[in-house]
Order: structure tokens, then C-alpha cells, then sequence
């Protein structure tokens, strides 16, 4: 029997079919989408095997992911768009003063846009995407959050309220879509991602209970400009994580720096407004020191790294009766007050999340136990929670 030799063919045509088969396996990993480059590390106990290989990216893959996505940015603005409106405000001589956005959070017709673009108004008119038009009442509005409700007293037929998502679920590099009114152009969409979360944005109000922040606010490069105020900030399942609020310009137009108010924000707010037309802040009765301090500070204080410097208490405020003391750190530079490291055991780093625990996961009347570091030892002192003035 002749030994069998291999044809030329036969190996090429084996050669041909392992070829397809890698083409195969490449198809099924990752790609990086900012790249036309695959790197694919081979796993092995040698370590003079692991050796990163590079491999062409399949066109099908990245035009399969791009498609994708366009197709869910699509489906968010024809579902959400409807219920998005444009909201012209007039004085009570029937002069525009301006315009807005809003968007539909109810069957009832109730709609949530910011305070300044309602504040000054005496007649609200708004248009749909479809073009109808209502008249509009005003529910209630908070300066301090930057959050209003309007009503009008039927909904086109089809509208459908936007769904509210979950703001403390974020997460930075997520996409957001933006939807509203720029420069009055109804309707226009624009995209990004989210760039920061956990910023502060200061109210436009200063009053006997001092300077607020509205704490948690979402930071994103999606495209906001003067009319997109009031409008949502979505994920891509089309839910509502913001309400787009201001935008940080030097020249008043997007400089890819754009500030939403947290949805969650709007879970306790707007029913409040609606009905009452007010919303109740949880108050402590407290001035804090803005100011971090360095590490070498705070060990000269005898202090943790992480905590609130309490610099005064207002009298006959929750802060007062419940004993709290401030420092007077503008004298000497000494830990003679308290140190706020913890409320209901969750520990607070600084102001902003002192004030966010407040805003987001209490209420008024609410007790709460305050955790203090006081003349070098920890206590516990439990507090009942006032209106904010």
C-alpha cells in the first residue's frame, strides 16, 4: 500500500476551511466600539504564551451595534416625544415672557417643568408634538428644587405619561437622551452621556433658613440649551432620570456642560406640589463650614477625615433643642462644637450628603439620630426634624 501524500488542493482547501472557522470565533467577541481593533488575550499557565493578538474587527459586528442603537434611540424619541410639550408663558397682559419645556407625568394632565421657567407667568399655553393646544393652570412651584407643576385639562388622544426612572441607579458613561425646545425649535433631540453625578446646583432663593443646594444633580454633555429647561433627561429605556434645569456657559448657549434635577427629586416633590403647591423641606436649624479641611488640619483637630463641622445653630430650631453646638472656628482653631459623621447610621462625608440624606430619605417630623463627635468622644444625639422657613 503507497503511503498517502497529501495534494496541493487538499490543503488549501483544509487551509481555507480552519480560516473560516477563526472568522467564525472572531465574530463572537467583544469589540471595543471606540476602536476597529479586537485585542484578545490567550489565556495559559505558560506565561511565555500569553501573548495579546490583534485581529480585525468584523464590519457586520460594528454596523450590527450602531444599527442597534439607533434603532433605541428612535424608539425613545417616537414613544416619549408626544408627551413632551412646549410651554409659552405670558404675563397678565398677554405679553410672552418666554418659553419652555415640560413633560407629562399623569393621566390627569399634570405637567413638570422648573420654577424659573413658570415663576414669573400669569398664563401658561401649551402645544403637544402634535401640535393641539391647551390652556394650563399652575399646580405649585419650589424654588429650591427648580421644579414646578402645570395642568391642563385633557391630554390629546395617545399621549401617555413618561414613565419616572430611579436617579440613584445612575451611572457615570450611561447614555442620556435630552428632549425639548431649544431656542424654540419643538421637538429636538439630542444625546450623550452621563458626565458626573453627585454635583450641586445653588437655589435661587436665600431666606431666614439660609443658603440651599439642591444636592445630587446630574452632570451630563448632552446638548442643553436656553428652551430645553423643564424638558426630561432619559435613559434608553425611555425613562425619566432628570429634568434638564441650566447649562454652565460662559457665552449662554451648550458648552457640553449641562445640569439636570434628579428624578428622584420628583418623586417627592410634585405630589407635594399638586397637592398642596408647596413642598416641605426637613429642616435642622444648622450653618455648616463650606470649606473642606486638609488631612493635616483635621489631625491638629483630632478629627476624622470624613464628617460636617457644625459652625452654628440657629435658636428655637430642631438643632437647638436637640443640644447640637457649633464651632467657632473663626476664633480659634479648635474642635469646641460637634462634628457630624453619621445620620441614621449612614455615615455623611460632607455638607452636600448631609443635605441630599435629608432631601431624598426623610420627611418632616421625622426623628432622626445624628452621630457627633463632641470634645474627642462619639455620641448619639436624636433629633425631630422642623419645616424649613
Amino acid at each position: 500500500m503507497r503511503p498517502f501524500r497529501p495534494k496541493p488542493i487538499f490543503f488549501l482547501l483544509t487551509l481555507l476551511a480552519f480560516n473560516a472557522l477563526g472568522c467564525q470565533l472572531a465574530s463572537a467577541l467583544p469589540t471595543n466600539e471606540s476602536s476597529n481593533l479586537n485585542t484578545v488575550e490567550a489565556v495559559s499557565t505558560d506565561p511565555q504564551q500569553v501573548d495579546p493578538i490583534e485581529v480585525d474587527a468584523p464590519a457586520q459586528v460594528t454596523e450590527l451595534v450602531t444599527a442597534s442603537l439607533e434603532t433605541q434611540f428612535i424608539e425613545v424619541y417616537n414613544r416619549v416625544n408626544p408627551a413632551v410639550v412646549h410651554i409659552f408663558v405670558f404675563d397678565e397682559d398677554s405679553t410672552l415672557l418666554g418659553t419652555g419645556s415640560g413633560f407629562v407625568i399623569d393621566q390627569a394632565g399634570n405637567v413638570v417643568t422648573n420654577n424659573h421657567v413658570v415663576a414669573d407667568g400669569d398664563d401658561f399655553e401649551i402645544v403637544f408634538a402634535s401640535g393641539e393646544r391647551r390652556r394650563a393652570t399652575l399646580r405649585g412651584t419650589d424654588v429650591d428644587s427648580d421644579l414646578a407643576v402645570i395642568q391642563v385639562d385633557s391630554l390629546p388622544e395617545g399621549v401617555q405619561p413618561v414613565p419616572l426612572g430611579d436617579s440613584s441607579q445612575l451611572q457615570v458613561g450611561q447614555f442620556v437622551v435630552a428632549i425639548g425646545n431649544p431656542f424654540g425649535e419643538a421637538g429636538s433631540m439630542s444625546i450623550g452621556v452621563i458626565s458626573g453625578l453627585g454635583r450641586t446646583i445653588a437655589s435661587q432663593r436665600v431666606g431666614p433658613g439660609g443658603s440651599f443646594s439642591i444636592p445630587q444633580v446630574i452632570q451630563t454633555d448632552a446638548a442643553i440649551n436656553p428652551g430645553n429647561s423643564g424638558g426630561p433627561l432619559l435613559n434608553l429605556s425611555g425613562e425619566v432620570i432628570g429634568v434638564n434645569s441650566a447649562i454652565l456657559s460662559t457665552s449662554g448657549v451648550n458648552s457640553g456642560v449641562g445640569f439636570s434635577i434628579p428624578v428622584n427629586a420628583v418623586r417627592n416633590i410634585a405630589p407635594a406640589l399638586i397637592a398642596e403647591g408647596e413642598y416641605n423641606y426637613p429642616y435642622i436649624g444648622i450653618s455648616m463650614f463650606p470649606q473642606a479641611f486638609t488631612l493635616r488640619q483635621l489631625e491638629v483637630l483630632n478629627l476624622p477625615p470624613n464628617g460636617v463641622f457644625v459652625t452654628g445653630v440657629t435658636q428655637g430650631t430642631p438643632a437647638a433643642e436637640a443640644g447640637l453646638i457649633g464651632h467657632n472656628l473663626e476664633v480659634s482653631f479648635v474642635a469646641d462644637g460637634d462634628y457630624i459623621i453619621a445620620i441614621n447610621d449612614e455615615p455623611v462625608r460632607s455638607s452636600d450628603e448631609l443635605l441630599s440624606y435629608l432631601v431624598f430619605e426623610t420627611t418632616v417630623g421625622e426623628t432622626v439620630e445624628l452621630t457627633v463627635i463632641r470634645d474627642g468622644k462619639e455620641i448619639k444625639l436624636p433629633l425631630t426634624l422642623g419645616k424649613r422657613p
